[in-house]
């Protein structure tokens, strides 16, 4: 009896001990903020060369591997010549809520839903339609914060036109 009741006070401690020494990767809402890059595919690869911007996340745990996700950046694509030999460069602000589940410790897969908005006036000006279907790391570097590196294929459509790039985030979530 002493033999069984040692093991299962062993058991409970080792079971608490986890649960209250988890990695803050799965803990708790997080905020990020990160730094964005795009890399263009497809038509827009005619058109752009590259995208550079930051991002704002949000995290918010609603089951012990599953996140949803808010997120809200500013995306600058820079390009070739167009036309009078100006150079191409236009403005986004990408606005997207999607989740997040965790596959393994630290590796999540995830998906968001979106709007983007250009900053451009006249005709380049409007509102497309975002879906992104992401992989990524997050990984603890201290109590509460996390190093958060994610590849995504983000694609943007908008009447019969889609731009599409693969981007890669850096960021921090504390």
């Amino acid at each position: 009896m002493k033999r069984l009741l040692l093991i299962l006070f062993t058991f409970a401690t080792i079971t608490t001990t986890k649960a209250q020494t988890g990695d803050p990767a799965m803990e708790g809402p997080k905020f990020g903020i990160g730094a964005d890059f795009a890399f263009p595919i497809g038509s827009f690869k005619d058109q752009a060369n590259y995208g550079v911007g930051g991002s704002l996340l949000y995290q918010h745990p609603v089951s012990e591997n599953l996140s949803i996700t808010g997120n809200v950046g500013y995306l600058k694509f820079n390009g070739k010549k167009t036309i009078l030999n100006l150079n191409y460069s236009e403005g986004f602000i990408p606005i997207k809520a999607g989740a997040r589940y965790f596959l393994a410790e630290n590796i999540y897969g995830g998906a968001e839903l979106g709007v983007s908005i250009s900053t451009a006036s006249g005709n380049g000006s409007g509102t497309s339609f975002i879906y992104v279907p992401a992989v990524g790391v997050a990984f603890p570097v201290s109590d509460k914060g996390v190093v958060d590196l994610g590849i995504r294929y983000e694609s943007w459509t908008r009447s019969s036109s889609t731009r599409s790039f693969i981007g890669i985030r850096a960021g921090y979530n504390f």
